[in-house]
């Protein structure tokens, strides 16, 4: 079982159809791949890197280890399942940007992390065009169904995960779905710990210099009515070295409705009833905010009675 590892120059050769292919498999049965030669100069990605491990080092080490001395977690002797092994900070880039209201980021780090984000923005598009194309839907379909009256949401989360005593204790970040929309992942190259679930079992997603960790979100289960899935993955906290993520999601406006996309629905009619509901993102989000460790399949039922609530059917 080989994790699915996509070349982004074959796109334009003859390997095309093979690779889209290989894309339309990660997406019905892994929920996760890996890019390679992305387009995302390798300088750039470098620059990020080293800019991100000097920030942790010099702004939040010392705060993570204040933070563990107060809640004496070195000596945890039972599970901890309240909190993750993580420091972390947020940065939105749309609908408007608030990297410049971010303390401690100097002038170069913000002028940084603004080139990546619109590199990764483009790239994260240019995706969900390759995942219309496999669905058989118009071009630009699922970034219309993103778009709000203010365009999509995006946005990073910059994450350090510093050596932990207890690993087996205390989770780098514990078990999930993503709630958004598609998500695009620069990770450590060094130290691992990200895993997904498939078939019920943990499998490690493998750190690659250079390469770009894509998964799908809740939004994209619920507008392909479970063709492609949101798959549940975790962070294990490792006892050496601290792993770097940082990762960027493109996600709906929270005022666009989402709801399974009909033309596939029309395809389906005969083999499949059960249809995903329809929902204003921003509500699915407040739901979320409550749910996040728990399984997804709650929050979709849960969430067609507030959209049964506020009268959204789908036509």
């Amino acid at each position: 079982m080989e994790f699915p590892v996509i070349n982004m120059e074959k796109m334009n050769g003859v390997e095309r159809v093979a690779t889209m292919e290989k894309i339309k498999d990660a997406c019905e049965n892994w929920g996760f791949f890996e890019l390679v030669k992305h387009g995302i100069p390798h300088e750039l990605l470098d620059t990020v890197e080293r800019m991100t491990k000097e920030h942790y080092r010099k702004c939040l080490q010392q705060r993570f280890k204040e933070l563990v001395a107060s809640r004496a977690l070195e000596g945890v002797e039972t599970e901890i399942k309240d909190m993750d092994w993580e420091s972390t900070f947020f940065v939105r880039h749309r609908p408007e940007s608030n990297i410049s209201q971010l303390p401690d980021l100097d002038d170069e780090f913000r002028k940084t992390m603004k080139e990546f984000a619109q590199k990764l923005e483009k790239l994260a598009e240019e995706l969900l065009d390759l995942l219309c194309e496999n669905l058989g839907l118009e071009k630009g379909y699922l970034k219309k169904a993103f778009y709000g009256s203010r365009g999509p949401s995006f946005g990073t989360k910059v994450s350090n995960y510093p050596p932990c005593p207890k690993p087996d204790l205390i989770k780098g970040l514990r078990a999930h779905t993503d709630a958004g929309g598609i998500i695009l992942l620069f990770q450590d190259d060094k130290v691992s710990g990200l895993q997904l679930l498939k078939d019920g079992q943990w499998i490690d997603v493998p750190p690659m210099r250079h390469s770009i960790v894509v998964n799908l979100g809740d939004q994209l289960e619920v507008i392909t009515n479970g063709k492609y899935k949101s798959v549940e993955h975790r962070v294990i906290a490792q006892t050496d070295g601290t792993r770097m993520s940082i990762a960027s999601f493109y996600n709906p406006g929270s005022d666009a409705v989402i709801y399974p996309a009909p033309a596939l629905l029309e395809k389906e009619a005969e083999e499949k009833t059960q249809v995903y509901p329809k929902f204003v993102f921003e509500e699915y989000m407040n739901l979320y905010a409550k749910l996040k460790f728990q399984a997804k399949e709650p929050r979709f039922e849960a969430i067609k009675v507030v959209g049964n609530h506020n009268n959204l059917t789908i036509h």
